[in-house]
Formats: structure tokens, sequence, C-alpha cells
């Protein structure tokens, strides 16, 4: 029996063989990420997560944009709470706000299962802190990108100068941050930020629907540890990585997926691997 999925105000969700679409769904408002998106994409991450029939996610945005990035309503609702008067405390207060909202991004990252970002015109501030914990992204032609942040007079605070510069070249990412200017589908495509474009929305979405299922007819086993391995050695050393697969690989590598691989290619068919 399918799982069922869970009910969102801001986004729309969709588990269709193995593949969850999950999109931004507030396009009166330029899908701006208000208050329940931060909680809602949080626990879409973690359903997908520990969903055994959920392989793969792809995060689309409904409407003209794919995102406008945080709804300004909402930045002026987490400033400063009210308090007892202690500046301290106000200030302690404001930060585990910030952090609770990182959370919600670093979800996608620490989901187990790849996170696909398909991204059609706007994606603006808080939209890039998004698409940077993704695993893969991939964009319209109309698509542009912008660190919107330094124009409303803040440092981007929940992901973006912390991940970008690990995925387009430093210099790349510092001038997107110092200057906010607009990069557009084709440069994204060539400093690596996205890997593939297509000419319009409907392309983009057949074309990332694609490589979803293709991902999802992998072994999960082998999807799982690779997702983990890249995510490791990012932030380790050759040395530490390569200590980690070997261990991994002890524990995990005795498994029917890989009977079912060599099965499947000695009978000339396609594997079908349990969930």
């Amino acid at each position: 029996m399918p799982p069922d999925v869970p009910a969102c105000e801001s986004l729309e969700v969709e588990l269709d063989d193995k593949v969850v679409f999950i999109r931004i769904n507030r396009p009166d408002k330029a899908n701006a990420m208000d208050a329940a998106f931060w909680r809602e994409i949080r626990m879409l991450m973690e359903w997908v997560d520990r969903t055994p029939e959920a392989r793969v996610a792809v995060i689309s945005g409904n409407g003209r944009h794919f995102t406008a990035g945080i709804d300004l309503n909402l930045l002026s609702e987490v400033g400063l709470p009210a308090g007892d008067g202690c500046e301290g405390r106000r200030r302690e207060a404001l930060r585990l706000n910030i952090l609770e909202m990182q959370k919600s991004f670093t979800a996608i990252e620490a989901c187990r299962k790849p996170v696909l970002a398909a991204v059609h015109s706007a994606c603006v501030g808080g939209g890039i802190d998004l698409i940077s914990a993704c695993d893969m992204r991939y964009a319209s032609a109309d698509a542009y990108f912008c660190v919107k942040e330094i124009d409303v007079g803040m440092t981007a605070d929940v992901g973006t100068l912390q991940r970008l510069p690990r995925i387009i070249p430093d210099g790349v990412a510092r001038e997107l941050a110092y200057t906010g200017r607009n990069m557009d589908a084709e440069e994204a495509r060539r400093v690596g930020l996205v890997n593939r474009t297509w000419p319009d929305r409907d392309g983009l979405m057949r074309g990332v629907t694609g490589i979803a299922r293709a991902i999802a007819a992998k072994t999960p086993l082998g999807i799982r540890g690779t997702k983990e391995m890249i995510l490791y050695t990012r932030d380790h050393s050759i040395e530490d990585g390569l200590n980690y697969i070997a261990t991994w690989n002890a524990a995990m590598i005795i498994s029917e997926d890989i009977r079912e691989a060599l099965a499947a290619r000695a009978e000339k068919r396609e594997p079908r691997f349990r969930d």
C-alpha cells in the first residue's frame, strides 16, 4: 500500500513511481517562502528520507517563477523577538530563529535520497540557499539566479555563502553575493551551477523527470552510499574519504542488490531492486 503523502499549505506534493515531486505552491506571491514553507520543506525532506517508496525528489515551482525567495513579511517577523528588555536574550532568540531556518535546507542535503532542483524564471535570495542544498540543479532558458540579500541590507544566512562556493568558482560566488546581479541560465550552466538547460519549462520538467526516474531505477543502497560519500569527501581529506568508504562497503556491500544486478546482467534484463 503506498504511503500517505503529507498535506501542506505552501507546497504541493506527489509521489509517482518512486519519484517525489515537490512544487512550491504560492504562485500569486511569486512562490515567496512564508512561515509554512519553512516548516513544510523540512517535514517533507524528513518524510522522503524515511519513506522506502520515495527514491528521488524533484523540487520545482508552480506559476511564473521558481521562487522570489523569503517572504518579506516573514523577514520582519523573524527580526528581534520581544523579550524582557535584556538585549542579549533577544539576540540569542534571533540566532535560534536563524538556526531553525537553516535546518530547513540542511534537511535537503541530509536526506539520504537524491534531490534535484528544476528552476524556471526567477530563483532569487532564499531560492539560491535552497538549490545550493540540492544534489543537482537544472534550468529552463528563461531562468535567472540572484543572491538578493545584499540589496535588502543583509548577509545571506541560510546556506548560500557556505554551499555556493563549493559548487561554482569562488570568485563567481563572491561576485554574485557582493553585487546582487542576475546570472542567466546559460552562464549558470557554464560555471556549473546547473547541469543542463532546456528551452522551456515543459522541456525542463520532462528532462528532469527522466533523470529522476533513471536514478530511481538504480540500487537504493548504492545511491544512498554514493550521496553519503560525496558529502563526506567534500568536507574531509581524500585519505579520510578512502578510509570511510572502505569501512562503509565492508558493512554494506554484501546485499541482495548486488546479486540482483549481476543476475539481471546475466539474464539480459533490467534489474528490479527492492525499496
